[in-house]
């Protein structure tokens, strides 16, 4: 196995960089030759450290946890928002972390959490009413297993084949259009879920500013973490005004004081139906253009290229939203509050996200710590919900503002228009009795409309 071959005059990046000036991680085998990293990480221009570089032990860990509670606001409130049971998403983001590290070979510096994307279809088939635990979890759990596996299918044509394909079947004016109806499909879901009395609809008010705030007025790491710091304050606040001031409804701590501070979470068993099925299986289509997304990002940080890595991640993600499904898991995806930290501190060694994992894991067998999530009130959680699904339907437009979708092309323009609304709608097809879900519908129109406007047409402005 040869030495892996750092890059001359290594500098600093800030700004994402062309293709052709990415380097190779050199070496033959399944993993990199890791190198331990050589310049002085306390220096105030400190050199990145690459994916391929090792820390000491000390230092990883602290990055580790870092990482692990960068993603711990997103990871733990999607199983929520389900009815899933949140220690156990936790400790199944570790086990697929450390997965997804090993089947791509500690070649690409990723984090796996609980994806927003299956909230929306996870709650049509279940008809959760978005409080405790979800009754029909067991249908959306087979229904999940079934997009992992064909997400993990995908994943190996990518890796036969390469990925010219996706981007031609899903350029950005449909990833966009997907990305956006996820949040615009859950909005009156949403809102309705806070408005049963006036003080439900104050404290989800609060909630939205506890979180606006943290996002806009703090800065560095705090702004990382803007979903754990602005649901800690809100519940905070829930507190002294019910707890204390008995203005509303009380938190009840009992399942706390009664919950032992390690175990291993419940763990629950999938069924498998047609109907869930078609309706969840259509994430894959989500997962795969949110990641490749997340993936160009690394590459371009971290001057390294990881595209010929893409299929094996692809696949790495599947199986692992499978196995968590599996045992009663969320489905999982690579996490875009990690590729911040990363583009803050300048670390991208994979080892750090390995590292994550194990702390995830520990977190994940605490009861006492699940059930402390578990008091979280619904209002605060309608109010985080209302902030989660607004940022996911501003990062659909944002795919089309990064790549310049031209509105001024009617393909575009129909395509973005009839997605967008139709998805917003709940506008849902039935096929030979089968219930697609407005998420579905949508997400096959676009990749339908796509593939007829610009096959058989073209236009010119």
């Amino acid at each position: 196995m040869q030495r892996a071959q750092q890059p001359q005059n290594k500098q600093p990046q800030d700004e994402p960089v062309a293709l052709n000036n990415l380097h190779d991680m050199q070496g033959e085998g399944w993993f990199p030759n890791w190198q331990p990293y050589k310049g002085n990480l306390d220096a105030a221009h400190a050199l990145p450290v690459d994916i391929n570089e090792y820390l000491p032990v000390g230092k990883s860990v602290l990055l580790a946890i870092q990482h692990t509670f960068a993603m711990f606001g997103a990871t733990v409130l999607a199983p929520l928002l389900m009815g899933f049971d949140p220690n156990l998403a936790i400790l199944m983001s570790g086990i697929c972390t450390i997965l997804f590290f090993i089947f791509t070979g500690g070649r690409m510096p990723s984090y796996l959490g609980s994806s927003f994307a299956f909230i929306g279809p996870v709650i049509a088939v279940t008809a959760y009413a978005g409080t405790g635990f979800n009754a029909n979890l067991d249908v959306a759990l087979g229904g999940i297993i079934a997009c992992g596996i064909f997400y993990a299918f995908i994943g190996l044509v990518v890796m036969a084949v390469g990925t010219r394909w996706i981007e031609s079947l899903m350029p950005p004016i449909v990833t966009g259009a997907i990305v956006m109806i996820i949040g615009l499909n859950l909005a009156p879901v949403t809102v309705q879920g806070v408005s049963a009395n006036t003080f439900d609809i104050w404290m989800a008010l609060a909630t939205i500013a506890c979180i606006g705030s943290v996002a806009v007025f703090t800065r560095g790491m705090m702004r990382r973490l803007l979903l754990l710091v602005g649901l800690v304050a809100s519940y905070l606040f829930y507190f002294i005004l019910t707890n204390v001031l008995a203005l509303g409804p009380a938190i009840d701590f009992q399942g706390v004081q009664q919950a032992a501070w390690f175990g291993v979470p419940s763990l629950h068993q999938p069924s498998f139906e047609v109907s869930a099925i078609i309706a969840i299986v259509p994430v894959a289509f989500i997962l795969v253009a949110e990641n490749l997304g997340h993936f160009k990002a690394v590459e371009g940080m971290t001057q390294t290229r990881v595209t010929p890595y893409i299929g094996r991640a692809f696949f790495a993600d599947g199986v692992a939203t499978a196995l968590s499904a599996g045992v009663g898991g969320t489905g999982v995806t690579t996490y875009a509050e990690n590729i911040g930290v990363m583009a803050v501190t300048k670390v991208y060694s994979s080892i750090v996200f390995a590292l994550a994992g194990v702390v995830a894991i520990l977190l994940g067998l605490s009861p006492k710590f699940g059930a402390l999530i578990q008091s979280i009130p619904p209002a605060i959680l309608g109010g985080a919900s209302i902030v989660v699904f607004g940022l996911i339907t501003i990062a659909g437009i944002k795919i089309w503002i990064d790549n310049q979708v031209d509105f001024r092309k009617n393909s575009n323009l129909m395509i973005g228009a009839m997605t967008v609304i139709m998805g917003a709608g709940n506008f849902s097809l039935n096929i030979a009795g089968f219930d697609l879900g407005g998420i579905g519908t949508a997400t096959l129109a676009a990749i339908v409309l796509n593939f007829v406007f610009n096959r058989f047409h073209t236009e010119s402005i």
